[in-house]
């Protein structure tokens, strides 16, 4: 690289080093608030599902890189004239505001893999190039006014900034204003940070002249340290997206769960180039010991502990990044290489989210890349001995060690065979406390040790989980993924079962005819489902109009009478092809062997719906146990009653393990002027063969037709609204009440 020799460089007026934190600080918060709160806009217009965010971030990481490498660009002029273009691009980008997202009319089969990309990059680019320019551009800033001073300190304020953007929006800024009103503070915010801008630029040197280009007085990185720093951005980047994938398909796809691995990640970059090296130092002395623990025995889970795994998936990410952030930072160039060690930092991250929402879901059939990305964390990060007197067992000569790694090499497995000679009675509980132990004493022996303790890991993943896993992916359909999220398909010769995450979705009994045509789970007769679509001919005549958002394992269609007129939505065309395709599902073969089948998002093929067109609509469009949130504002209720005729029904399921969304539908009601009525199922003392608990509320703007769904039978109640509660619309929304 080359660089504007300065000559007599004389800083214009004394610049405090806090106006440049503060600077860099305020933009770092604008850019990581505009992250959750554009995401949180396009909600409605291209679906709920956590993917959304994955394909949202990859824009974000991909426009980042752009401002990366536009401030190592920067560099070839001089410092008074670098500010001069950064305050013009500063204002160019101006022209996008208000913020929001562009108006553009999507096709009803929009995919939101190429559509996310594309709207979010038209929406928002140019203020997040702008904006991301901003760290690495006033750090050099910083550099030549004050040369004496470590720049790289200012890029744990950019990252405290932006953690700080991240973790305001869920828990301060979507609570309290809408969407239009978020708007406006980022554009106050803009201006603040142009302000902030201007009084740093004000402070470069004045007296710079350009003479003919001069190498950097620093050596140029060798390739190896370039493609080193790559890789240790890498990874933390595709650990934070696999992770939020996980906490999201489970709970809710919002912005209060999209950010916390995000802010995690961030937060790592300020302890890692902090300027009191002691927390990071610590966490990375005992990071490969915690990758052991976290990564190789929770890669598997807990079943029935989905706030406990959340936590540990997050705590292992949070080691990772801060272990091999730590590296990279002890590999930084000197400051007049930074914007070029940034670039690279910078394409490492983009690298990674690359990997992990767009490769890994077309490559994988499992979230292999967790346990992959793991693995590779624990070959990189740094190995030092925890336990001093085990370092005695390495000494001696070359041969010793070869041995010693053999000896673990052969343990670790004996272990995968005691552990995969009954992978089931494994799995629960049988034999894994002494396995698990056994592996802890193998991966004290083995710190310090980089071979040695990647065999013992590596043993790990695949005693906790891996087998399991490749086993399932060896069964043919017996797992599905697709940018939705991954569904399995198992049972046994009694039962087959569909579930998402650690969610059921349908659940059909093996055998004769009659016993596949039973309904389960949700959906038995007695819920409140079923005693709905037993009222539809009575209701609408012959001949009624039915809908259902969600389609599942297919089980409503055994519902299906003759005459009537059934129309499934569903998102996922890799649903569609379990249920109808694959044989592993007979509802839809045995009970509507023809559907009409919709796919695209349920609320955007509906606007395009002709008014009054459906009698019956039953929304069921869950992913795991998350909510599509935009399926359940006050905007998506209007358009249900635009399609549904005047004496229309409305079916909604609320069983939920995480959040009690019924204040959210009693709001949705009273704003809506619908008549609501809730019934709350539970399988009696002896249950039949499938049945579970379920919650679903109906809803009509005709009276009437609660009363009469009441008069059938059924402990169905009054819905409980909650004081105060405010309902969800497209611009405002928020879970935090609602937690479980």
């Amino acid at each position: 690289m080359y660089e504007a020799k300065i000559v007599a460089a004389q800083p214009s007026r004394t610049a405090p080093p806090l106006l440049f934190a503060a600077a860099i600080l305020a933009g770092s918060f604008l850019l990581f608030l505009v992250q959750p709160l554009v995401a949180r806009m396009a909600l409605p217009r291209l679906g709920g599902a956590p993917a959304v965010w994955n394909s949202a971030m990859l824009v974000y990481q991909a426009l980042l890189l752009g401002g990366y490498g536009y401030a190592h660009a920067l560099g070839r002029v001089p410092p008074r004239l670098q500010a001069l273009i950064h305050l013009a691009i500063l204002a160019v980008a101006a022209l996008w505001l208000p913020i929001g997202l562009m108006a553009m009319e999507l096709p009803a089969d929009a995919l939101p893999a190429l559509w996310v990309p594309w709207l979010l990059g038209l929406s928002i680019g140019p203020l997040f190039f702008a904006i991301s320019a901003q760290a690495p551009l006033l750090q050099r800033w910083f550099s030549a006014v004050h040369p004496a001073r470590d720049p790289y300190a200012l890029y744990a304020a950019s990252n405290l900034g932006s953690f700080g953007g991240l973790i305001a929006y869920p828990l301060l800024v979507e609570p309290s204003l809408a969407l239009k009103a978020q708007s406006s503070l980022w554009t106050a915010g803009y201006a603040v940070v142009v302000v902030l801008v201007i009084g740093c630029a004000l402070a470069l040197p004045r007296r710079v002249a350009l003479t003919e280009p001069v190498a950097a007085a620093s050596p140029k990185p060798m390739a190896r340290a370039i493609g080193r720093w790559i890789l240790f951005a890498f990874i933390p980047s595709g650990m934070m997206l696999a992770t939020t994938t996980y906490i999201t398909t489970d709970i809710v796809a919002m912005p209060l769960l999209w950010v916390i691995p995000l802010g995690l990640y961030l937060l790592s970059f300020s302890i890692a180039f902090a300027g009191n090296r002691s927390l990071a130092n610590l966490i990375t002395r005992f990071a490969p010991l915690q990758i052991l623990l976290f990564g190789g025995v929770m890669v598997g889970g807990f079943q029935g502990m989905p706030y406990f795994n959340a936590g540990v998936a997050l705590a292992l990410l949070f080691t990772i990044s801060v272990a091999l952030h730590t590296a990279m930072y002890r590999e930084r160039p000197a400051p007049d290489r930074l914007t070029g060690f940034y670039l690279a930092m910078s394409l490492g991250g983009v690298l990674g989210g690359v990997f992990a929402a767009l490769i890994a879901p077309v490559l994988f059939d499992w979230t292999w890349e967790y346990p992959l990305l793991v693995l590779a964390a624990g070959l990189l990060a740094r190995q030092e001995l925890v336990i001093a007197p085990l370092a005695a067992l390495w000494r001696g000569d070359a041969q010793r060690q070869r041995i010693i790694t053999l000896a673990i090499a052969l343990a670790v497995g004996l272990l995968i065979v005691v552990a995969t000679r009954n992978v089931q009675a494994f799995q629960a509980g049988q034999g894994r406390g002494p396995v698990f132990a056994a592996i802890v004493a193998l991966g004290l022996v083995a710190l310090g040790r980089r071979l040695p303790f990647a065999i013992v890991l590596a043993g790990a993943l695949v005693i906790f989980g891996g087998f399991q896993a490749a086993m399932i992916s060896w069964q043919g359909d017996a797992r599905t993924r697709s940018y939705f999220g991954i569904y399995t398909v198992g049972g046994n010769d009694r039962v087959r079962q569909l579930s998402h995450g650690t969610t059921v979705h349908g659940t059909q009994l093996i055998g004769s005819a009659a016993r596949e045509r039973t309904l389960t789970t949700y959906y038995v007769p007695n819920a409140g489902i079923g005693r709905a679509l037993q009222a539809v001919n009575d209701f609408y005549g012959p001949r009624p109009r039915i809908g259902v958002v969600g389609l599942g394992a297919g089980t409503l269609a055994c519902y299906a009478r003759p005459g009537q007129d059934w129309r499934f939505y569903e998102i996922d065309p890799a649903i569609v092809r379990i249920a109808r395709d694959t044989g592993q599902f007979s509802f839809l073969s045995r009970c509507l062997p023809d559907p009409r089948i919709v796919i695209g998002d349920a609320r955007l093929n509906l606007a395009r719906q002709a008014t009054d067109s459906l009698d019956f609509l039953a929304l069921d469009a869950f992913s795991s146990d998350s909510v599509p949130m935009h399926l359940i504002t006050r905007g998506a209720f209007a358009g249900y009653d635009r399609v549904l005729s005047r004496h229309g029904l409305l079916m909604v399921h609320i069983s939920n393990r995480f959040l009690d969304l019924e204040p959210v539908i009693a709001a949705a009601a009273h704003d809506g002027g619908w008549t609501a009525t809730k019934l709350l199922y539970r399988p009696g003392p002896h249950p039949r063969e499938g049945e579970t608990v379920s919650a679903w509320v109906a809803l009509s703007r005709d009276p009437m037709v609660i009363d009469r769904l009441r008069a059938r039978g059924g402990p169905w109640q009054p819905l409980r609204a909650r004081p105060g509660f405010t309902a969800w619309r497209d611009d405002y929304s928020t879970i935090l009440p609602l937690l479980k």
